[in-house]
């Protein structure tokens, strides 16, 4: 490296920079969570089924899953602003046409588009944090981008909902367009590529199809298969089970041709570095229990409780709160304390929240779920920025583009995976929960039949026959059961996620014991 690219800084502020390219990922990330709640009023209006609008999220999902691995290629040979522009322009372009769409395969291309274009925001917008500020610097950089990574899905649904319930469904993609103008503009003003970037786009670069074949297969089958699966039975369906073996097949021959090849398209061996190896396991893990735990209780409170899709993603409002509150002091933590126990501390705060949370009640209200999923935030505070900063501590700064294409795509995979997991556990423990509880509703268990008489005397006391009330009565049982049957399945769930937290415990406590003031232990 020669001594002026050794000195090299941008000539613009590194935090307005920071700031430009959080702004665009923020509205990805926003993106991934925003059409949730509106999927039932898209429905509707485009005359199509509750099952088949799920469609437009897994068309988004399958591109960004795809671009999100080849991003840091793809940078290389177009240049990383360049690159970044056309994903920003087209990317709220495609908002544009989604918003405007009047058929539902309309929706579907420009959700394509959205999600192959979105996708190369997040890796890229890491990338230029990585090479804007010097390593003891980048902690407090990660703190700002961690505001795109983990409050834009919390805030998602609430926007959504607000957007749909006061405008129309429209609205959650239209609401891209002035943002996404604005962002092209400061990127225009600020971003400029360092001159090893500049030298590297230069080069004349041979595009790896065969890896990208590999990928596709791999990625696109997978996130099928997620998606659709509780729709489709899991594996009693052929079509899950052909996308399981495609996506299998592709993980494999790609994992092995990607070794193997001399210019691949993305460089797996970035996982040599132990860090970066165990950051992507870690947060992968977190990706898994940010999202699996964020359906949670939205969808507790939409199917149980009767909130609106406003008012259940409004439950997860105060948790975002809490987390900007926190970010900036895991920022300055780094300076002082090997992240490597921030980390685990981070696992061991988040998986006691979930315990927590197995406390809910079919009566609970607002204010104890707003808490629960506010506790639960507590510990995610502690986990993106040190995970993320830690993982290029001891990276080489060439291997900055691939190593952030493979960390943010392991993060929304992971996430993807939690999302499925969590719905599967709620739908599948529903039913175990069922059997073992019917075996008391009974007139041969005691407590079963007190409780029945003591609802038949009171509605007999109210003025109903007898007739009537041991009608009713059995009604008020059977209604009952329900509602326990489903808060045990949900407190199963978040047992089960909180098991999942508890791994990055150990997984932490593995990292280099360096500070690290955002990634400088030292290359």
């Amino acid at each position: 490296m020669s001594g002026a690219e050794a000195g090299w800084k941008p000539r613009a502020n590194p935090w307005v920079i920071t700031l430009v390219v959080t702004l665009a990922a923020f509205m990805e990330v926003l993106d991934t969570t925003i059409v949730n709640v509106s999927l039932p009023h898209i429905a509707g209006s485009l005359s199509v089924s509750n099952d088949e609008s799920t469609w437009a999220l897994t068309t988004y999902l399958v591109a960004n899953g795809i671009v999100l691995t080849i991003s840091g290629s793809l940078s290389r040979m177009i240049g990383r602003r360049r690159y970044f522009l056309i994903c920003i322009s087209v990317f709220t372009l495609a908002s544009l046409g989604c918003g405007m769409a009047i058929e539902f395969w309309h929706l579907l291309l420009f959700r394509a588009l959205q999600g192959f274009f979105g996708g190369g925001l997040q890796p890229t917008q890491q990338a230029i944090i990585l090479d804007t500020f010097p390593p003891e610097k980048r902690g407090t950089a990660f703190s700002v981008t961690a505001v795109a990574t983990v409050v834009a899905p919390i805030l998602g649904p609430v926007a959504g909902g607000y957007l749909t319930d006061t405008y129309s469904w429209h609205w959650i993609f239209l609401i891209n367009v002035p943002i996404g103008a604005a962002t092209v503009f400061g990127v225009l003003q600020v971003v400029e590529d360092p001159p090893w970037v500049e030298e590297e786009s230069k080069r004349p670069i041979r595009f790896d199809y065969i890896g990208l074949g590999f990928i596709v297969l791999a990625l696109a089958g997978m996130e099928l298969a997620l998606d659709r699966g509780e729709n489709y039975d899991w594996l009693s369906s052929a079509f899950i089970r052909n996308a399981a073996l495609i996506s299998a097949f592709g993980y494999i021959g790609g994992i092995a041709w990607l070794l193997y090849a001399k210019n691949p398209i993305v460089n797996l061996r970035v996982f040599a570095d132990r860090n970066f190896a165990l950051g992507c396991l870690a947060i992968g893990l977190m990706g898994f229990v940010l999202y699996g735990s964020a359906v949670l209780i939205p969808q507790l409170a939409q199917q149980q409780l009767g909130y609106d899709a406003f008012w259940s993603g409004l439950i997860l409002a105060p948790g975002a709160g809490v987390l900007l509150l926190l970010i900036p002091l895991t920022g300055r933590l780094l300076g002082i304390v090997p992240a490597k126990y921030i980390v685990a501390l981070g696992g061991l705060l988040l998986s006691g929240a979930l315990l927590y949370s197995r406390g809910i009640t079919p009566y609970i209200d607002y204010t104890e779920l707003a808490l629960m999923r506010a506790a639960q935030t507590v510990g995610l505070a502690f986990l993106f920025v040190p995970i993320s900063t830690i993982s290029y501590a001891t990276l080489p700064r060439e291997l900055n583009g691939d190593a952030t294409a493979l960390f943010t795509m392991i993060r929304n995979v992971a996430g993807s995976i939690g999302i499925s997991v969590s719905t599967a556990v709620v739908a599948n423990h529903q039913q175990i929960r069922t059997s073992q509880l019917s075996e008391h509703m009974t007139p041969l268990y005691e407590p079963f039949n007190t409780t029945l008489q003591q609802i038949r005397q009171a509605l007999i006391d109210y003025g109903y026959s007898a007739s009537q009330a041991a009608e009713l009565a059995t009604g008020q049982m059977q209604r009952m059961l329900r509602d326990q049957v489903a808060v045990l399945a949900y407190s199963d769930a978040f047992l089960i996620v909180a098991g999942i937290a508890l791994l990055i415990v150990p997984l932490g406590l593995m990292f280099s014991g360096v500070k690290v003031q955002g990634g400088g232990g030292g290359h």
